[in-house]
């Protein structure tokens, strides 16, 4: 049997939406009521905060980041501290791991083949499987990150961040990711080639997902 996948497009949308809808699918996957399913998104300037919670590593206080428009979340993510902005395409698929015959292990090592994969059709050479450091990386430049949460019924949800081309100052206000001697970079810095817009890119990227996890029968939303 075709394994199935339903992909929402969905524009720019506020941490705390995408967070409760993403709370809602989880309980209908488990239920079996939907198939898997994939939200590409974007968020406003949004900090999130992951189950480390290594708050210190949010270097800007609570003012700062509000008088630059930027929200502050608390997350059961996987992970550190990250941001969230435009110019980033987000991937949350809600997909049950169990189905798929996906560890967990292996399940974050797919997401950061789908990052690598999109990287090469750019010709940036990106690497992941780092040793205690999840997400995509160009030399010791960090293009993508990942966070993951499994819920009971191994339904995985929220997923990856890649780079396109935000804006690269927000990340001065935090230590991303908890890592303090590593840059963050973007598709844009690094590419010597003619780039298309952010939505094409977007589009190979979740190319890049489906084919990366096998999907075969695979049906578009735009919400």
């Amino acid at each position: 049997m075709a394994r199935k996948l339903e992909v929402w497009r969905m524009g720019l949308v506020k941490y705390r939406d995408a967070l409760e809808l993403q709370a809602k699918l989880v309980e209908c996957r488990r239920q079996g009521s939907i198939s898997d399913t994939l939200l590409s998104l974007q968020h406003p300037p949004t900090f999130t905060v992951g189950k480390r919670r290594t708050v210190h590593n949010i270097v800007s206080s609570p003012e700062v980041l509000e008088s630059i428009g930027a929200e502050v979340h608390y997350t059961e993510r996987g992970g550190d501290v990250t941001f969230h902005g435009p110019g980033q395409a987000i991937l949350y698929p809600i997909i049950s791991l169990r189905e798929a015959k996906l560890g967990a292990r292996r399940y974050v090592e797919g997401l950061e083949d789908t990052m690598i994969k999109l990287c090469a059709l750019h010709k940036i050479k990106a690497k992941g499987r780092m040793t205690k450091e999840t997400g995509v990386w160009v030399e010791n430049r960090k293009i993508g990150a990942i966070g993951v949460r499994i819920s009971g019924g191994g339904i995985a949800s929220h997923g990856l961040a890649f780079n396109i081309n935000p804006d690269l100052n927000f990340y001065t206000h935090i230590i991303p990711c908890g890592i303090p001697d590593k840059e963050v970079t973007s598709l844009h810095k690094e590419s010597f080639l003619q780039l298309p817009d952010e939505d094409p890119v977007t589009q190979q990227l979740i190319k890049c997902f489906i084919e990366v996890f096998g999907y075969e029968d695979v049906t578009w939303k735009t919400t």
